[in-house]
């Protein structure tokens, strides 16, 4: 009777040892959550505005379904400001953009190149 007693105390320790094994196998795979969420939203450009607020580009979505996200981001929120279809190719850091007089010269004489 005593070594029915040790042998259920034994399971007991091992299906209690086997619980944190088991959610840190299910956190990485996909079944948890952890697989889908990286290839469906991607980031794509930041501007910091100040400290506390940047604008941030993001790339939701996959296949014919994708939009870019324009987003607000500051301490207490995050707001939408413009959703459009991705570009593309992202711009890359240290591009040289035109000049605002130059495209509003272009916008103003019918030029949209």
């Amino acid at each position: 009777m005593a070594s029915t007693g040790f042998t259920s105390f034994l399971w007991f320790l091992a299906i209690v040892a086997m619980i944190p094994i088991a959610l840190w196998l299910l956190k990485r795979t996909p079944v948890g959550g952890n697989g889908n969420g990286a290839a469906a939203m991607r980031h794509v450009s930041t501007l910091a505005l100040s400290s506390s607020q940047r604008v941030v580009t993001v790339e939701v979505g996959t296949g014919e379904g994708r939009r870019w996200l324009v987003l607000g981001v500051t301490q207490g929120s995050i707001a939408t400001l413009h959703t459009m279809e991705p570009q593309s190719e992202a711009p890359q850091p240290g591009t040289p953009l035109p000049a605002f007089a130059q495209m509003l010269s272009r916008l103003r004489s019918g030029d949209r190149a």
